[in-house]
Formats: C-alpha cells, structure tokens, sequence
C-alpha cells in the first residue's frame, strides 16, 4: 500500500539532552526510519546565539540545504533586531516532497497579558499535491506559560481551518499573477507542539465540531489507538526541563474526511536529540 508519511518535531533548535546543537543528526533522525514526504518542525531558531548551545546561525537556511530534495516553506512568528544588521528570527518550518501549491504564515493572536513570559506564535501552512488529491498541512506551536492566550490560538486555528474549507468551495473569477486561482485544500492535516495535554481545553476546542457542516478535526491518535493513552512525546530524557515527567503535548489532527486514510502513528521514544520526540503519521496515499 502506498503511504504519505508526515513527520512533526519541535527541536528545540537541534539541542540535544547532552546539551548539543546539532543539525545534521536532527535531519539524520528524521531521515533514519525513511525521507518522509513532509516535515514539520517547530522551534527553528536564526540569529540567536544567547539560546543555549545556539551559535547563532540561520537555521532556516541550514536545513533548507540539508533537506536536498524537498521545498521548504519557513514560518518566522518571532522577528527582532540583531547585531550588525542582522535580525534574530524564531519559528516553524514545512518542507515537503511533495508539490507545494500556496503556502501561508499566519500570525496566531497574542493578547496582552501582564506578568506572562510569552512570545508571538505562527502557525505555518500549504496545501500539496497528494497522490489523492490536494491536503492542507499546517505546523504550529502554540504559547506554553499563558492558557489564555493558548485559547486563542486554539480558536483561530478553528476559524483558519473553516475559512480554507469555504475558500476550496469558493467559484472565484479566472486571473492572472498575485491573484492568479491557488487551491486552498478542504482535507487537512494541523500537527505540532500544542503545549497542553490530551485532556486540556485547548484540544476539546479544536476538536469541536462545526455548526456549518465544516468537517471537524479529529485527533490521530485515540482513532488508531482506541482506549490506549498519548504516547509521551516530551520530558523522557530532559528532566532538567521537564522535571514531571513524560508528558503528551505533541498532536496530529486530521479533518474528518481524512480519517479512511490512516494507517498508523508513531512516536520515537529513543532519539534524545531534543526536549521532544519525533511524531510520524502515516496516511494511506492510494
């Protein structure tokens, strides 16, 4: 059976739990098991040598060289001055074998809020050319001190999602250059760092169904695995930064008419080349 396989990954900028960043083994992980034909990372940093272990290189442009093969689509959510006319960047990346139609770098809300560390979130899409057609594919990470703030990502990735739905049943008049026709795909795939649980708020939100007959998203994991707990996708190694232990804050929605096409998911439980592991989802391309 022929498979697309996704990978989602925050690398915390290619640090380790040995505390080292390292670029090539991250690609090395990603690759290990076989290319998938997209990959979704978050936590992609440029320009930030005061990250621990960051030597304070592109990082978007170091895996766009690595990644030989595929067309990467960077997301920058947080963008500020540097030194020497350098500007410090930090965000998500989408790259894919697969033809990349439009892409779209949507900046989540970030309402103020006092007392909260927090940082300006993206959330990173394009629609590919599948083998069954064409999928939506969005990476994100949403913030992690303030829940407030959390929910309001959560519901603008709701109204994201619907917008696109109505836009691929959209009769738009024939034009040419910036306005030329660009699917925007229905079927959809949201994945990346959510930054809560599997019982939060945030994930009942995005899997709430619609009132217009938008086909909702559906979490990947408890329709594969029935009754079986989130694998821990985070704190098996780093204890340092995750003292309370294993914990699932990695997450692979599908819209609903997606759901004939999983095969599987999967967790990498052994590499310790960042804070998080790797999560694989495989969906039938025949």
């Amino acid at each position: 059976m022929p498979e697309l396989v996704l990978t989602s990954w925050n690398i915390q900028w290619g640090r380790g739990v040995d505390g080292r960043v390292d670029l090539d083994r991250i690609v090395q992980t990603l690759m290990a098991p076989g290319a998938p034909g997209v990959v979704l990372l978050q936590e992609v940093a440029d320009g930030f040598a005061d990250l621990a272990g960051h030597d304070g290189s592109d990082q978007f442009e170091g895996l766009r060289q690595r990644l030989a093969g595929y067309t990467v689509v960077e997301g920058v959510a947080t963008d500020l001055p540097g030194t020497a006319g350098r500007r410090q960047r930090f965000g998500n990346l989408l790259a894919a074998r697969l033809p990349v139609g439009q892409a779209w770098r949507h900046l989540l809300p970030w309402p103020a809020e006092d007392g909260v560390a927090s940082m300006q979130r993206v959330a990173v899409e394009a629609t590919l050319q599948a083998p069954f057609g064409p999928l939506r594919v969005t990476t994100t990470h949403l913030e992690y001190y303030a829940p407030r703030q959390r929910r309001a990502q959560a519901q603008r990735l709701r109204e994201l999602h619907r917008e696109a739905v109505q836009q691929s049943r959209c009769d738009r008049r024939p034009a040419e250059g910036a306005f030329a026709l660009s699917p925007r795909a229905a079927s959809a795939v949201l994945c990346g760092d959510f930054n809560c649980g599997a019982d939060s708020d945030e994930l009942a939100l995005l899997l709430q169904p619609f009132d217009d007959g938008t086909a909702r998203y559906c979490d990947a994991w408890p329709h594969l695995h029935p009754g079986r707990p989130h694998a821990p996708t985070l704190g098996l190694y780093d204890h340092a930064q995750w003292p309370q232990g294993p914990q699932c804050f990695d997450f692979f929605l599908v819209s609903e008419d997606l759901l004939p096409r999983l095969i599987a998911i999967e967790v990498d439980a052994q590499t310790q080349h960042s804070d998080h592991q790797p999560v694989r989802l495989r969906l039938d391309a025949a």
